[in-house]
């Protein structure tokens, strides 16, 4: 007994030109989104990076008297009040949708640095993604370059096979 298919193939040549131009948008657009995807999980991930570069430079292995600046911008810095670190042993990490959970500096090393594991395999599988329907998309492209070119020749050679019978 056969398996039902989810997904048919169809030879993209069997194509009017029509709907493998609303493919081809169609493709462009899901590429589009799927980078804009891409960017924005690498840009998480780069955040949670700098999460754990600041647990290692600004808290772990200071004392509590190590002086704090509060960051208003990446070059500009104002000293905070209290003017010390209060616990060099546990941070606030932020779990999202703004919840907050107090961690050992250790906790969340590891937090961060599953969420970076995830981010990665996440990442990994839309490359997968992008370099396939960019695959597709440039087979789409092809054939629609390749029925452009009959659909000139065919149109050329039909208006010369006339033997002089055009308007004078």
């Amino acid at each position: 007994m056969a398996q039902p298919s989810s997904q048919q193939s169809i030879p993209l040549t069997s194509l009017p030109l029509q709907q493998l131009s609303q493919l081809q948008s169609r493709m462009s657009s899901e590429l589009e989104h799927l980078s804009n995807s891409y960017q924005r999980l690498r840009a998480a991930q780069i955040r949670f990076k700098d999460c754990i570069r600041s647990i290692q430079d600004g808290v772990e292995n200071k004392t509590a008297e190590t002086p704090l600046l509060i960051p208003l911008t990446p070059s500009l810095y104002i000293p905070a009040r209290p003017s010390t670190l209060s616990s060099p042993v546990t941070v606030l990490v932020d779990i999202g949708t703004g919840f907050y959970v107090e961690k050992t500096t250790g906790e969340a090393r590891k937090f961060y640095d599953k969420k970076i594991e995830d981010l990665t395999k996440n990442l990994s599988q839309i490359e997968d993604v992008v370099r396939q329907k960019t695959d597709t998309l440039r087979s789409v492209e092809d054939v629609m370059r390749r029925k452009v070119v009959e659909g000139q020749q065919q149109g050329g050679q039909g208006g010369g096979a006339g033997g002089g019978g055009g308007v004078k």
